[in-house]
């Protein structure tokens, strides 16, 4: 059953690969720097996203594990051209702008008009080792959030009813969630209603986004008067853990997070690796409601 799964994945990702490398090479900037080898490999862009993803479905516990016990013994008749794990790691960044526009392109939903938003923290150390940590030193930030302080970066996910991902942010871990420039970036796709919890409580973000298409519903404060909620929102505030769920499948299924990280890239990488593989999950969290439409308004159906 994984082997279908392997070439599930393969089938989809060298299908993309085959329409988007022509462009890329178009584009593509030479590096003249001398000296500089460029070797040969035997697997190419789709073979290493393939197996990145494979890792990321959620059987393996570390990479090495799954390449070196797996992958080489097992998958060998399907990727004739596999080397040795120090290589293939070095291999993994060459193909991070394919994996990038892979994700993008083919990994994420459509709005239906319903919409949740929530934020999740991703740890790069423990809080004891921050001032002895050097691989992002200057890059990840201290940030707070429900469950303590923590040391790393914000993941920003915007999901459907469905529980397809429709769009995706990374910030620094000191950044509001109701940061403009990250909000608008996320809602381009997007229509129809956004539920968030409170810390999306904006007025002035609010009304830019209704201005955009989109409208933010949130649960009021308790000193915050005026405000009625119909009873479809109260509703779908209630229905909006259906996030907080793809957030724990993607930390304890897809892997994440992890603090065994080396360089950015290969943080980098992890993520679009855990993105593509909830992309391939058979079932996700889905809300089990109907809307109907009537007169350009949304009607919950019992």
């Amino acid at each position: 059953m994984l082997r279908d799964k392997v070439i599930e994945i393969f089938v989809k990702v060298d299908d993309f690969c085959k329409e988007i490398q022509p462009l890329l090479e178009e584009n593509r900037i030479e590096d003249r720097k001398l000296g500089k080898r460029n070797r040969k490999t035997g697997l190419c862009d789709s073979e290493i996203i393939s197996l990145m993803v494979l890792f990321h479905s959620g059987q393996f516990t570390n990479l090495k594990s799954f390449y070196v016990h797996y992958a080489l013994p097992h998958l060998k008749d399907l990727f004739p051209g596999l080397t040795s794990y120090n290589r293939f790691v070095e291999l993994q960044p060459r193909c991070a702008v394919t994996f990038m526009l892979f994700v993008k392109m083919c990994c994420l939903g459509k709005s239906e008009g319903v919409n949740f938003i929530d934020s999740t923290h991703i740890k790069v150390c423990h809080n004891r080792r921050i001032h002895q940590h050097k691989v992002f030193k200057g890059t990840a930030e201290r940030g707070q959030c429900s469950i303590g302080w923590f040391y790393g970066f914000k993941l920003h996910l915007i999901i459907n009813d469905k529980g397809e991902i429709l769009s995706f942010y990374l910030t620094k871990g000191n950044v509001d969630d109701r940061n403009l420039k990250h909000m608008m970036d996320m809602t381009k796709d997007i229509f129809g209603k956004l539920y968030g919890d409170k810390g999306y409580i904006s007025k002035a973000m609010a009304d830019i986004l209704w201005g955009n298409g989109v409208q933010m519903v949130t649960k009021p404060r308790k000193n915050m008067k005026g405000i009625n909620l119909s009873q479809t929102d109260k509703i779908m505030l209630r229905k909006r853990a259906i996030i907080e769920c793809v957030n724990d499948e993607l930390k304890n299924i897809c892997k994440l997070q992890h603090t065994r990280h080396r360089s950015v890239s290969n943080f980098l990488l992890n993520i679009l690796g855990a993105l593509a593989a909830y992309a391939f999950f058979p079932k996700k969290t889905s809300l089990n409601i109907q809307f109907e439409q009537q007169e350009n308004q949304l009607f919950l159906a019992a």
